[in-house]
């Protein structure tokens, strides 16, 4: 049974996001997959030793930048260095990662002013993924994400 490496805020059960809050999936397909365990949940922040909750974070170029001023580019690179060994280790068919975040963002993330603008882009972690070779998807993605799978299972 190939894995899929997820968003941990997708995956629910921990609280992870920046904000304390909570985004569970419940497309049913994604429920499935879950209740199959072919779920890897990561949250490329936590693994990359940021605390939650955490103040909002956004890419600015190849930074990431804390909105109380500090770079966290080192936490965010150390998490999505976890999340591509993680990926390796468990051989996963792709990823679905949580949309617009500075590490998870797979077509748009914020752009950097904290105004809740958002740009084309690509969260470090996906950056990460992809350069490793790995498929993300976005979590409205999930369709296209159960063809992918299907697709691979019958090659």
């Amino acid at each position: 049974m190939r894995k899929i490496l997820v968003s941990e805020c997708l995956y629910g059960g921990r609280v992870v996001r920046y904000d304390g809050g909570e985004v569970p999936e419940t497309h049913p397909t994604f429920l499935k997959w879950k209740e199959e365990g072919r779920l890897i949940p990561i949250c490329p922040e936590v693994f990359g030793g940021l605390p939650t909750p955490r103040p909002d974070s956004q890419r600015v170029g190849d930074r990431v930048m804390s909105s109380e001023g500090p770079d966290v580019t080192e936490e965010y690179t150390k998490g999505a260095v976890e999340a591509v060994r993680l990926a390796r280790e468990n051989d996963v068919a792709f990823a679905i990662m949580k949309q617009d975040s500075p590490s998870c963002g797979s077509k748009f993330i914020y752009d950097g002013t904290f105004t809740d603008t958002k740009i084309p882009g690509q969260g470090l972690a996906v950056e990460m993924l992809r350069e490793a070779g790995f498929k993300v998807f976005a979590e409205e993605d999930m369709d296209e994400a159960a063809a992918y799978l299907d697709q691979l299972q019958d090659d």
